[in-house]
């Protein structure tokens, strides 16, 4: 067994760990950088999560209505690959040319607090590390029931490799990975079904944010229902039966979609006395530290699943290595969401469920999506537009967002609340024209 010293060890080529490695290299340290697997290089957003789901969402939109759903879909697959396999070369490269790196393709497995066993194909590495660091993800929750392993059943990373269009889609579970696949399926042609469990759509929303995601849904033929407890998957030759509490559904794919878990299950966590929380996160202070010399990064460390969020991530950890240590997870408020369904609800700050929980004094601004001159150019009318303000200092308490470029959009209104940037600045800003931005004169008015 081959065995060595180096002073950085990252596990995972997620974005906080690709980018440590990078940035440990440009100071002159040497680090190794493990890898599970060589289709993962860039981590989930680039392979499995953000860019081909989004891919793919685009693609399915500009669909030819004379198309031929089957061979577009197959078409549409295969450009989807041609831009993950490049950017995960692109990944590669950018870290093989850096002196110092060296990337490894092993599962890694701790042997004790600074030792750990990489085991790949062909060869055993025992790796001492003065620094560690976990940067390994999350996996899709599987469903425990009868027939939840059979072959029609998929997670979303397996329903973004599907060779061909299934004619319907059933979807367990009613969540925000839920509605991008819903949206993305329907549109590309197949009849899609939302099944969730409990009594109520979108519970974190507020009830007309709600209400008008279910019509849009509802007039894309995309079918939700409630109170739909899946008790059993029944396989056939060529669909699945989802047998549930308000039916059965037959479809050539059934989409499970109930969850994300941190991905540890191979680390041996004990070995090196590393906590986890009662669903399997790794405990670290708000400095991601796990220990001295141990720190965690990203979805594994409990960090909201989004990229962007892994590499804030990626800068605390360097201000302890390269800066003034100041900077933890405390400092980071109102961060920003979009769930990329037709169109885009995005999110920042407080909804007008929260505020009222809250006790705040508030008033809502709303406008419909419709009344926006650039939403009718582009034919995208559906949605709302809605703001919390508090009342006394007309602070921006919250912003929701359901309208075309709402993923854009909405960094602008982070920057306001970040800032302190009140209500009526936003409303008295000149912006340009026809563009959705304008929208915020008439929502902030």
């Amino acid at each position: 067994m081959n065995k060595i010293d180096i002073k950085n060890l990252i596990i995972g080529f997620g974005k906080a760990g690709k980018t440590l490695a990078a940035d440990l290299a440009k100071h002159g340290e040497e680090v190794i950088l493990v890898e599970k697997s060589s289709s993962m290089y860039g981590g989930t957003c680039i392979n499995i999560g953000c860019i081909p789901s989004k891919k793919l969402l685009v693609e399915a939109e500009k669909r030819p209505v004379d198309a031929n759903q089957s061979v577009y879909f197959e078409q549409a697959m295969e450009r989807k690959n041609t831009l993950i396999s490049a950017l995960r070369a692109a990944n590669y490269k950018k870290l093989d040319d850096l002196e110092g790196v060296r990337i490894i393709n092993a599962t890694a497995s701790f042997i004790n607090k600074n030792t750990v066993l990489l085991k790949g194909e062909d060869k055993e590495i025992e790796v001492t590390a003065q620094r560690i660091f976990i940067n390994t993800g999350t996996t899709s929750i599987s469903l425990n029931i009868k027939g939840g392993d059979g072959k029609h059943v998929y997670n979303s990373t397996q329903l973004l490799s599907l060779n061909t269009l299934p004619k319907r889609l059933v979807i367990i579970g009613g969540g925000y990975i839920s509605l991008e696949f819903a949206c993305m399926f329907q549109a590309f042609g197949s009849k899609v079904t939302i099944l969730e469990a409990s009594d109520t759509f979108l519970a974190r929303e507020d009830r007309d944010v709600a209400d008008e995601m279910l019509r849009i849904l509802n007039t894309r033929g995309i079918e939700v229902k409630l109170n739909s407890k899946t008790t059993e998957l029944q396989e056939n030759d060529s669909y699945t039966t989802v047998i549930t509490s308000q039916g059965n559904f037959d479809a050539e794919a059934v989409l499970v979609a109930i969850g994300r878990k941190p991905a540890t299950d191979e680390l041996e966590l004990h070995n090196a006395d590393i906590k986890t929380d009662e669903r399997g996160y790794i405990i670290t202070n708000d400095y991601l530290q796990v220990s001295e010399h141990i720190w965690a990064m990203g979805d594994v460390a409990k960090t909201p699943q989004f990229t962007y969020m892994s590499l804030d991530d990626y800068r605390i950890v360097r201000d302890q290595l390269f800066g003034d240590s100041k900077r933890n997870r405390l400092d980071r408020k109102n961060i920003a969401t979009s769930v990329f369904t037709y169109p885009t609800l995005a999110q920042v700050g407080l909804t007008e469920q929260q505020a009222k929980a809250a006790e705040l004094q508030f008033e809502v601004k709303k406008i419909a999506a419709n009344s926006i001159p650039k939403a009718k150019i582009l034919g995208q009318t559906d949605g709302l537009l809605k703001a919390i303000i508090e009342k006394e200092s007309n602070r921006i308490l919250g912003v929701t967002l359901f309208c075309a470029e709402a993923h854009e959009l909405i960094n602008i209104c982070k920057l306001a609340i970040d800032n302190n940037i009140t209500a009526d600045q936003l409303k008295n800003q000149i912006y340009t024209h026809p563009t959705m931005a304008e929208a915020l004169n008439d929502l902030f008015a």
